[in-house]
């Protein structure tokens, strides 16, 4: 790692990432994983879980992990393509498991497999591929 290069904490999640309530448990450039304990406050109106929270953990999983990947060459990654797909609803009251893995790792691209699980189940309930541009840090 380059001697001035900031690295990733996990206390600089942002607000956003923090209110989903996702736990990282694990990251590196080659798997993040971590958990959410679903609940009342990720669900929609009609009592489910709200997709908007399985897409922002397959987004954010996918960049912690590919930043991680590049961070050593003053890189980090930005999301150009998110694709998750809802595969089973959930009305909440649950944990649910996120691995997070890359399918290619390139110089000026990256592509992640996220998956989302109920853990209590087995089944899942959400996977998303998520497509990373390779981008320099912004100067400090």
């Amino acid at each position: 790692m380059m001697a001035d290069t900031p690295s990733i904490a996990l206390t600089d999640m942002s607000a956003f990432l923090q209110v989903t309530g996702f736990v990282i448990e694990e990251q590196s450039g080659t798997r993040v994983s971590g958990y959410v304990d679903l609940g009342a406050d990720h669900l929609t109106p009609w009592g489910v879980v709200h997709g908007g929270v399985y897409t922002t953990i397959v987004e954010s999983a996918g960049s912690i992990g590919a930043s991680a990947a590049v961070l050593d060459r003053g890189q980090f990654a930005v999301g150009l393509h998110n694709s998750t797909d809802f595969l089973r609803s959930s009305t909440g009251g649950t944990r649910a498991r996120v691995l997070a893995e890359p399918i290619q790792q390139g110089r000026t691209q990256q592509l992640w497999l996220v998956t989302i699980t109920d853990e209590s189940r087995g089944k899942e309930l959400a996977r998303g591929q998520l497509r990373l541009q390779n981008v320099p840090l912004p100067d400090q």
